[in-house]
Order: structure tokens, then C-alpha cells, then sequence
């Protein structure tokens, strides 16, 4: 019988929500589709710039947004209604090694642009965080959520770059999401503003637990679906699916390399506008590309055989630019 009341009145673990392992799941997906997109530009099949600009960047970072405010989430129904210290660390020490992981192969696969501090290092260091607050009176989450949202719509809204300091431009300091022009990294998810998405999946969580909300969530079904599965093997997703896209892609480029002609005319068109009219240089460009073409000098001077002053370019030049004028 004792053990039997001890049994009753013990904590009761949140159940497993399926929803949200398929949220998780689409998330993934969606991440997937823009490093297809970010490999696509990398072997010169999109413009240069492309998966950092327009409505790709806002892919991006609701992408992003949404693995915090999950992982948020997830924190909080982890360990409600006491916190499980062998699996928070457990998880914990698998997120911080992959992203040391990345940091390393980066830092020797890409050295001017390698990741330092990005989406799981972001999560990594969001999670210690997150677990001190889950120690603390929610009133104290829901008000540093509120604090963030304030600062990010001040930064982003009223005044950009009043919170920006130079000071904390280099990369050990640079982390915090303060730095005034941080060191280039082809993933940088800094503690600030990107802190907000998660301590909003804190707070949303904490509110409703108090709802009992994820016990009528779980009744739903426990996602039993593909999609669903890969959610809750986020983290073997996220180190696997980039190299193989990268792969695959990279095999597409032998096959079927990308047309270079677009992206040098582009090129040559933004350094001519500095100093002539965009007719004049839309002319000139496509004038002086065809011309090295027709002379057979195109490629040799894409691989560096013909360097800039040789005098076939000069005579190119000067007939090229009779004609656009």
C-alpha cells in the first residue's frame, strides 16, 4: 500500500505532446529547404546574396525562431514538475559537443566565415539559462520576456544599433548580440535579440502548464508520423542533413556546372554604377563579357591565366565603352 501512495503522489511526468514533434519536424524541414537554397548559391547557381537577403532571410530567422521558442517549450515540459537533472544534462552535453563540433569543422572547412556562435550554441547556452529560471517564480520569466521584447522592438524599430557596442565586436564577446559589427560566420545566432523567441517558448509553456493544456495536447495522438519522428531526433537531423545536401549538390555542380555569366555581369554592373549610369554599364558589361567570349579569353581569365592588365582586355575596354556611350 505504501508503495502504492507513493506512486499516487508522485510527480507526474508531461506527457509526450506529438504536436509538437511535428512542429519540430516542419521546422526541420524548413531549415533543410533553405540550406538547399544557401548550397545552391554557394556553387553559383543563385545570385550572390540570395539566401541572406529578402523574404529568405525572414525564412531564415522565423526558421530559427521557431527551433528556440520549441526548444523553450521543451525545457519547460522536460522538467515540470521537478526538474530531471541526469536527462537536462544528458541533453544538455549532447547539444553543447555538437556545437563544438561544428565550430571545429568550420573553423578548418571555412576559416574567414566559421561558426562561432550559432543556432546551437545559441540553444546550448539558452538551456543553462532557461533552467535557472524554471528554479525561479514565473512572474520573473514572463518579466524578462517582456524586457527582451521591449529591447528588440526599441533595437529593431524606434532606434537600430542604440544597444550595439564596439567594444564587444570581437568574437569571444560577440556571442551576447551586442557587438556593433560582429566577425563574419556562416550561422550567427547571438544570445540577443534571439533570446526572446525562446524565453517567449518559456513562458508559454509555464502558463500552460497551469492550463493543463499539454495533457489535452498529448490526447491528440503522440505523432506517429515520419515527420514526427525526425522531430524528436532533431539533433541527428540537424549534423546529418547539411553535409549530404552539400554532397549532392557539390555532385550536381560536376555534372551540370552552374552558368558563372549572370553573376559576373552582376558583378561588373554594381563596380561600373559607382561611377557611371546604369545604362551606360548594363551596355558596357554585357559587351565586354561578350567580347571575351567570342576571343576565347573568358574562361582563361575566370581560372587567373590572364591577369587584369594584359592588353587584349584594354582594347576590349576601350571598344566596349564607344559602344555603350
Amino acid at each position: 500500500m505504501a508503495a502504492v501512495a507513493e506512486s499516487i503522489d508522485a510527480p507526474q511526468k508531461t506527457p509526450r505532446i506529438g504536436i509538437l514533434d511535428t512542429a519540430r519536424g516542419i521546422a526541420l524541414l524548413a531549415m533543410a529547404s533553405y540550406h538547399c537554397t544557401w548550397d545552391f548559391e554557394f556553387f553559383g547557381y543563385l545570385d550572390p546574396g540570395t539566401a541572406e537577403t529578402g523574404w529568405l532571410k525572414l525564412y531564415a530567422r522565423a526558421i530559427a525562431s521557431t527551433f528556440l521558442f520549441l526548444a523553450g517549450v521543451s525545457l519547460v515540459l522536460a522538467n515540470r514538475p521537478v526538474i530531471r537533472w541526469r536527462p537536462f544534462w544528458k541533453r544538455f552535453a549532447m547539444i553543447a559537443a555538437a556545437a563544438i563540433g561544428v565550430s571545429i569543422v568550420t573553423l578548418i572547412g571555412m576559416t574567414d566565415e566559421w561558426i562561432y556562435f550559432g543556432i546551437l550554441h545559441c540553444i546550448a547556452a539558452l538551456t543553462l539559462i532557461g533552467i535557472v529560471f524554471l528554479r525561479l517564480p514565473m512572474p520573473l520569466t514572463l518579466l524578462a520576456t517582456a524586457v527582451l521584447a521591449v529591447c528588440w522592438v526599441v533595437d529593431v524599430f524606434y532606434s537600430p544599433g542604440a544597444l550595439d557596442w564596439a567594444a564587444l565586436n570581437p568574437r569571444y564577446f560577440a556571442w551576447l548580440g551586442l557587438a556593433a559589427a560582429p566577425a563574419r560566420s556562416n550561422d550567427y545566432v547571438p544570445l540577443f535579440p534571439w533570446a526572446l523567441a525562446f524565453f517567449a517558448g518559456l513562458s508559454a509553456a509555464s502558463l500552460a502548464i497551469r492550463t493543463n493544456l499539454p495533457q489535452r495536447l498529448a490526447r491528440l495522438g503522440t505523432g506517429g508520423s515520419l515527420i514526427a519522428r525526425a522531430g524528436r531526433h532533431s539533433l541527428i537531423f540537424y549534423l546529418v542533413h547539411q553535409p549530404l545536401l552539400f554532397g549532392l549538390v557539390y555532385l550536381l555542380s560536376l555534372a551540370a556546372p552552374a552558368d558563372p555569366t549572370p553573376g559576373i555581369l552582376r558583378q561588373c554592373q554594381m563596380v561600373c554604377t559607382q561611377s557611371n549610369g546604369e545604362a551606360f554599364c548594363h551596355s558596357f558589361c554585357q559587351c565586354f563579357v561578350d567580347a571575351l567570349k567570342k576571343q576565347s579569353l573568358f574562361e582563361p581569365w575566370r581560372a587567373g591565366k590572364i591577369k587584369a592588365d594584359d592588353e587584349r582586355f584594354e582594347a576590349i575596354s576601350i571598344q566596349c565603352t564607344d559602344q555603350a556611350r
